[in-house]
C-alpha cells in the first residue's frame, strides 16, 4: 500500500477516533496492537503493515456503519 493510501486511512482513523472520543489507549485494545503501535500511527513515524491496515478498515466501515446506519463506502476503498 502507498503512504498516501495509508495515511489517507490514518487520517479517517483519527477523526472517528476522536469523534467517538476513544482514547489512543482503547483503539489499541480494540485493533490488538500496543498503545504505543497507535502513537506511532499518529505521529507518522511508523505505518500499519497490512494485517493492521485490514483490522483499521475493519473497525472504520463498523463505526461507519454505526453514525449513518448504512453501508458507506470509505474513501480507501
Amino acid at each position: 500500500m502507498k503512504n498516501f493510501e495509508t495515511k489517507k486511512i490514518i487520517e479517517e482513523l483519527e477523526i472517528v477516533r476522536l469523534e467517538k472520543k476513544i482514547s489512543q489507549k482503547k483503539l489499541a485494545d480494540i485493533l490488538g496492537v500496543a498503545f504505543c503501535t497507535v502513537n506511532r500511527w499518529f505521529n507518522y513515524r511508523n505505518n500499519p503493515n497490512k494485517i493492521q491496515i485490514y483490522h483499521i478498515q475493519k473497525f472504520l466501515k463498523k463505526e461507519v456503519k454505526k453514525i449513518y446506519g448504512k453501508e458507506k463506502r470509505n474513501s480507501f476503498n
